[in-house]
């Protein structure tokens, strides 16, 4: 029969069916279907290869018979063409499903175990705080403009740098999705959006400064955690994250996987810096610092804090500036560079390219003698004396 106004309006259940769908003459595959309660659905059914498909075109209570019966023509058309619009439909289903928030969710389970702590907790934040208004968007719908326009208030509220980082997350978000199959119409866009020029920081404390940092420490984990950053010029990471079993005793070997360049590291000790760990020594942790036995996490809140007490005494600082100024201050001290180097594990310079490859000395007793004597500075700059200033022997090496 030819479906219109008057023959749908009279269609009736045949006796003891609970379910019937009646067929258009002219558009095949198109129908309406009764069910026991009342309910009439416009539905289009077609085949694709040996399957038979269904959509439903919705409820003849709500759509017109003029809106339904051109809607199944633009299917009927797209089929002869090639087309699978239940298939399509379906597609787009799942795309919707998986959304920002989904992919950011299951990108951060599937890396948080092979990164550092920290950057385990930036990344979090990136995609979960400040990308907060892409969540609700299917990630096949995210725009380069709808990143765009979030950088840009990132900037206004947070600054440049930061939404530099949160761009950059963004970027390592979505190649992750494009490698693991996530089919992203527009690519990686984060990338298409504006980088802000960042200027190197060469902020380096002044003794006076230093000083002052080191007393508004409290007797605690991130207190201790500064006292070693400034004594022994390391990452913050790798004393964050310091395993007792990295602990030796008078120096601190880092394992490769622990260390930014990927090579290990030894730190000697001097007795001052022994002294803030033998406060924390307990045969019952694996870290040495932390409120649960993974490390230390609060960076931030523990950073905003000493920020606090210090109030007005220091300009803006941040904790790198720590691993900037052991350096300054041991090339002030005489150090010699390739010495240096060694101390804060950098792979550049006397240790880069070529001579990174034939020159394997490890400088153990030069870096001994120089985290000492920068040892010896800090110490008479906090107990407001002279150092004691034991000259450094020229490296044989």
């Amino acid at each position: 029969m030819k479906l219109t106004i008057k023959t749908t309006s009279e269609l009736k259940l045949p006796l003891g069916r609970k379910d019937a769908v009646f067929w258009d003459d002219d558009i095949a595959g198109f129908g309406i279907r009764l069910r026991e309660g009342g309910t009439r659905t416009w539905i289009y059914r077609y085949r694709r290869g040996e399957q038979q498909r269904s959509l439903t075109l919705g409820s003849a209570k709500s759509v017109a018979l003029a809106t339904a019966r051109q809607n199944a023509s633009a299917l009927e058309a797209e089929v002869r063409l090639g087309g699978d619009p239940a298939l399509k439909k379906h597609l787009a289903n799942l795309a919707a499903a998986d959304t920002f928030e989904s992919l950011a969710s299951q990108y951060l389970e599937a890396r948080r175990p092979k990164w550092r702590p920290k950057t385990a907790v930036s990344f979090t934040r990136h995609l979960l705080k400040y990308s907060k208004p892409l969540h609700h968007l299917p990630m096949t719908a995210v725009s380069q403009r709808d990143v765009a326009k979030l950088l840009t208030s990132i900037t206004t509220t947070s600054g440049e740098p930061t939404a530099n980082r949160v761009r950059s997350t963004l970027c390592a978000l979505f190649s992750w999705a494009l490698k693991e199959g996530f089919a992203l119409p527009q690519g990686n866009i984060p990338t298409y959006t504006n980088k802000h020029a960042e200027k190197s920081r060469d902020r380096v404390l002044t003794d006076t400064e230093l000083k002052t940092i080191w007393g508004a420490c409290r007797d605690d984990d991130f207190g201790a955690i500064i006292k070693l950053l400034i004594l022994t010029g390391c990452r913050e990471a790798e004393i964050g994250g310091l395993r007792w079993s990295e602990v030796h005793h008078d120096e601190i070997v880092l394992p490769d996987n622990r260390t930014k360049n990927k090579r290990e590291h030894t730190v000697p000790l001097s007795d001052a810096a022994n002294t803030i760990l033998d406060k924390f020594r307990n045969d019952n942790r694996t870290h040495v610092f932390g409120v649960v036995d993974t490390g230390f996490t609060g960076w931030g809140y523990a950073k905003r804090q000493l920020d606090d007490r210090l109030g007005n005494t220091v300009a803006h600082w941040t904790i790198h500036d720590l691993r900037r100024t052991v350096v300054t201050g041991m090339a002030e001290r005489g150090i010699q560079p390739h010495i240096i180097e060694a101390v804060v594990n950098h792979v550049s310079g006397h240790k880069g390219g070529i001579a990174g490859v034939y020159n394997r000395a490890s400088y153990d007793k030069e870096k001994r003698a120089a985290l000492n004597l920068w040892a010896e500075h800090v110490i008479a700059l906090v107990e407001g004396r002279k150092a004691v200033v034991v000259p450094m022997k020229k490296s044989r090496n």
